[in-house]
């Protein structure tokens, strides 16, 4: 079982379960993304301090039984054109380059509230043109 390649639902029993860790997850993810994306650039920026954090909290919440749903522990990547609070928003333009979101997106505050966690975001083409 490679974690990374795996779907939602089955992280998400086996984050229940106890068989696999959100931080595992998210380590692989990251992984994937430093070995991979040198040649397809998908990701404009990752945030890996920030996702460990927040596996780690969801490790936690987890193993106690504090379950938030079904995207508890799930890492996810946002297009960047979605504000996140304290991260450059570029849609992708150098224009933008010193755009830093002040408050999250909508998008961003319900997946935050439901335990999702963002490992960064990703290129699309110049203001989603």
């Amino acid at each position: 079982m490679e974690p990374a390649w795996l779907g939602i639902a089955e992280a998400g029993r086996l984050f229940r379960s106890g068989e696999l860790s959100p931080v595992e997850v998210v380590r692989a993810l990251l992984e994937r993304i430093d070995d991979v994306d040198c040649r397809v650039h998908a990701f404009i920026r990752t945030t890996p301090e920030a996702a460990l954090d927040q596996a780690r909290r969801a490790e936690a919440d987890l193993a106690s039984g504090r379950i938030r749903g079904p995207l508890h522990g799930i890492a996810y990547a946002l297009k960047d054109n979605i504000d996140v609070a304290g991260l450059p928003t570029t849609c992708n333009s150098k224009i933008l380059a010193d755009n830093i979101a002040k408050a999250d997106a909508a998008v961003v505050r319900r997946m935050r509230d439901a335990g999702a966690i963002l490992v960064g975001k990703t290129a699309m083409h110049e203001f989603a043109t």
